[in-house]
């Protein structure tokens, strides 16, 4: 929370005023668009993600098309966990183009930042950072996105930085991935985003 008010303080020195929102409304998936077959529900409050019959890959995106941003949100891995955040994506089908921010097992990267359909992994946390994910528990990752600049948190520990030009110039929606494979389980909670005005 201190990093988000000084977010805010640093963007009101800049003369540039900012609007915080919550992206998920703990009822339903209102501003949200579910592609491909696998499950995306609302169950006491939280947002659930699931394997569906055909166990492949499955996205949950914003309406709404986001650039400039710090999103923050909080999630629970249940069964494999094998998930991920995305930004600046656009999706066709189950098809996505842009950059994950990865969210997986212990010892698969949570908070490195993939490029699918593209160049791969980009960059991964360092090898001792692995252990910052809290498996069974809640975790709280921060997404920082400005100009051609990415950054991620996971629990307070900042867990990778990357400038890149492609970046820079993608164009498109947040959104949650199921990984393909099945028997995958997240739940998520209070999605939060700030965004200049």
């Amino acid at each position: 929370m201190k990093t988000i008010q000084i977010l805010i303080a640093l963007i009101l020195t800049a003369g540039v005023s900012a609007q915080e929102k919550e992206l998920f409304n703990g009822k339903n998936l209102d501003g949200w668009t579910v592609y491909g077959t696998e499950k995306w529900y609302v169950e006491d409050g939280l947002l659930v993600s699931e394997s569906g019959p055909d166990a492949q890959y499955g996205y949950l995106a914003t309406n709404d098309h986001y650039k400039d941003f710090e999103l923050s949100l909080e999630f629970l891995q249940e069964a494999d966990g094998n998930s991920g955040v995305f930004v600046r994506s656009t999706i066709d089908g189950t098809k996505v183009s842009g950059w994950q921010v990865e969210v997986a097992p212990k010892g698969k990267h949570t908070g490195g930042v993939y490029e699918s359909y593209g160049r791969g992994w980009l960059i991964k946390p360092d090898a001792e950072l692995e252990g910052v994910l809290r498996q069974g528990q809640w975790n709280t990752l921060k997404i920082r996105m400005m100009g051609d600049q990415l950054t991620s948190w996971l629990n307070g520990v900042e867990m990778v930085r990357i400038s890149d030009e492609a970046i820079g110039r993608g164009e498109g929606s947040i959104a949650l991935q199921i990984h393909d494979g099945g028997g995958i389980r997240v739940k998520w909670r209070n999605i939060r985003l700030i965004v200049p005005e």
